[in-house]
């Protein structure tokens, strides 16, 4: 068995386990304040983490390309309050018009 599937099957147990000690947890723990603030920040951090790495890296590398111009704009119409159809198609157009014209 290769180091690969050791890690994939071991990876595999350990969120396994902690879905299923997330489950287990008494009720009046999941209730307190303070771990329904971290909560509803986990997703917002996670979201973050994520477009920033596929916005500005590629193969490990740092990248300034036509992402950050879609990034950019989606963050201008959400300033603006756009409604999120309108943010993502105004991100993709104007990320695949600089792809294309430069």
């Amino acid at each position: 068995m290769s180091a690969f599937w050791i890690a994939t099957i071991g990876t595999s147990a350990i969120a396994f386990i902690l879905k299923y000690s997330g489950h287990s947890l008494p009720q009046r723990l999941l209730e307190h304040p303070r771990i329904q603030r971290i909560n509803a920040l986990i997703p917002i951090a996670l979201l973050s983490a994520l477009v920033a790495v596929q916005s500005f890296t590629e193969k490990g590398k740092l990248v300034i390309d036509h992402r950050l111009a879609g990034v950019a704009v989606a963050v201008l119409a959400l300033f603006l309050k756009a409604p999120f159809p309108v943010v993502v198609l105004s991100a993709a157009l104007t990320s695949a018009a600089i792809y294309n014209w430069f």
